[in-house]
């Protein structure tokens, strides 16, 4: 293993861009002349400062830093290289190319890891997308920080080594990795999932009809708005939503975790098994709710997906921010167009968004007397565009209640009894879908169905909702096609809101 002048050495680790994963190869040559080390490779400021912490880190081991000028590439040299996790790769290339680690064991193996000043290697965002990535691209094995190795060997497409420092890194190499891999049990794992969460539905009481509306888009799938008064439980009902949603597949627990990962949001398991909620603030910006930026990053309907975005207060999001969830809503992921390219987004979200009826809050209030304008009425609510009410499939109002009523009404059922019947449901739908041809459209219940178009001007958007959760609405009755009553529990899902108070 003794080196020799400009003698090349390389190997892999991975690069994220969006919430996916790339292969980067580290090539290192050491040649004659002043000692130093450059990276190359449009790398940024975090990995050209990585050359202290890698010289730093080689000298804290038992191996030589050479003392020869160092050359490192990060191909492809194209695309731009951002964060610490290069500094593994880096550092076992140049000893590699100094003779110190064996180059034959590098040969299909990947690296990622940040490397401290004492040489431990410390954990890094996107383990299991770079697992992911390297494995399709066909390397046979990856090593990772510690921290990172349960959920990185989550991906069953290739062998996962973990190591506490460099030293600990280069003698599993020189070993030939005669070290058993980390190994995750996906059966086990996908067998035992357990919705555990700190919320029931069986905590509200009253508001049966927004407990039901609840139900029927957990069912379907429907995106959800909730109207009423400050106070009446629609944030209370909408946390509540992950509660009743059928459990994550194992695909579905993969691909959130692999978001979470890149977004440095990783749980504390190898895996993410309960469904996502995210509630960002009216304050946000465009890039942290759709993401993007300079180094493209997932924002919150990325961070969402499989899962629930929740909107409170919706009128109080800027108009631009809310029209950037038209797309998403409709196609189920976002495409950002940049001078670099397109970048893909998935955004397969529920969105549920609640509102007050008017600037005040109180408008067709049983409690109190509203004292906004007709004026102040229109502007709170053009905020809210067409489009973007057309595409949400259930609008609801949330009464508010009296003390008797709360006191006397009894509680919601729990969300475990609720989830079973969701479940139920969404297995009747997938049966259904196998068997059905009939269209809704043109069946009996065409004239009914033609009259409350007519009546409500929907587009054929609307149409289309209408009809979904029509049959959604069959599927929690376990009925074999869609009557006149669960056409018209449909119907009232899909007026505006402030038209039914």
């Amino acid at each position: 293993m003794h080196a020799q002048a400009g003698m090349l050495a390389s190997t892999f680790t991975c690069s994220h861009e969006g919430v996916e994963s790339y292969l980067v190869r580290v090539e290192a040559r050491l040649t004659k002349g002043l000692p130093g080390l450059v990276i190359v490779g449009l790398p940024d400021t975090a990995v050209r400062e990585g050359r202290e912490r890698v010289r730093s880190a080689i000298r804290a081991t038992q191996c030589e830093f050479p003392l020869r000028r160092g050359l490192v590439n990060l191909s492809p040299a194209s695309r731009r290289k951002v964060g610490a996790s290069f500094d593994l790769a880096i550092a076992v290339a140049l000893l590699a190319a100094a003779g110190q680690c064996e180059q034959s064991s590098l040969d299909g193996t990947a690296l990622l890891g940040e490397l401290g000043l004492d040489g431990r290697i410390r954990p890094v965002a996107g383990g299991l997308p770079a697992a992911r990535a390297a494995g399709r691209a066909g390397i046979q094995r990856i090593i990772v920080p510690a921290q990172n190795a349960a959920e990185a060997a989550v991906c069953p497409d290739i062998q996962v080594f973990c190591g506490e420092s460099l030293e600990d890194v280069v003698a599993t190499i020189n070993s030939g990795f005669d070290r058993p891999p980390v190994v995750f049990d996906g059966k086990a794992t996908a067998g035992s999932v357990q919705q555990s969460y700190d919320v029931d539905l069986s905590e509200v009481r009253g508001q049966p009809a927004a407990c039901r509306a609840l139900e029927v888009a957990a069912a379907g799938g429907h995106h959800l708005l909730m109207s009423g008064p400050p106070g009446t439980g629609k944030t209370m009902l909408a946390r509540r939503l992950p509660t009743i949603l059928p459990p994550m597949s194992l695909q579905e627990s993969i691909e959130t975790t692999s978001i979470h990962s890149i977004a440095g949001m990783a749980g504390p398991g190898p895996l993410i098994t309960t469904r996502p909620f995210r509630a960002p603030h009216h304050s946000t910006s465009a890039a942290g709710m759709v993401g993007g930026g300079n180094h493209p990053t997932p924002g919150e309907i990325s961070l969402a997906h499989n899962g629930v975005l929740f909107l409170d207060e919706l009128p109080e999001f800027s108009p631009r921010i809310l029209n950037l969830l038209r797309e998403p809503l409709q196609d189920r992921r976002l495409t950002l167009s940049r001078s670099a390219g397109k970048l893909t987004l998935p955004a397969s979200f529920q969105l549920v968004a609640a509102m007050n009826p008017c600037p005040c809050g109180f408008h067709a209030s049983r409690s109190k007397r509203c004292e906004c304008s007709e004026a102040a009425l229109g502007r709170y609510r053009s905020r809210l565009s067409g489009p973007l009410l057309d595409r949400v499939d259930m609008h609801v109002v949330v009464s508010s209640l009296t003390f008797g009523e709360l006191s006397g009404k009894p509680r919601a059922p729990s969300s475990r009894a609720v989830r079973e019947r969701i479940v139920r449901a969404r297995q009747c739908r997938n049966e259904r879908q196998h068997r059905e041809t009939a269209d809704l459209v043109a069946g009996p219940l065409a004239t009914m169905l033609r009259q409350a178009v007519e009546r409500l001007g929907l587009s054929a958007r609307g149409i289309r909702s209408i009809v979904d959760v029509a049959r959604t609405i069959a599927d929690l009755d376990e009925a074999d096609a869609v009557s006149s009553t669960h056409l018209a529990e449909a119907l009232q899902y899909r007026r505006p809101p402030w038209s039914q108070a």
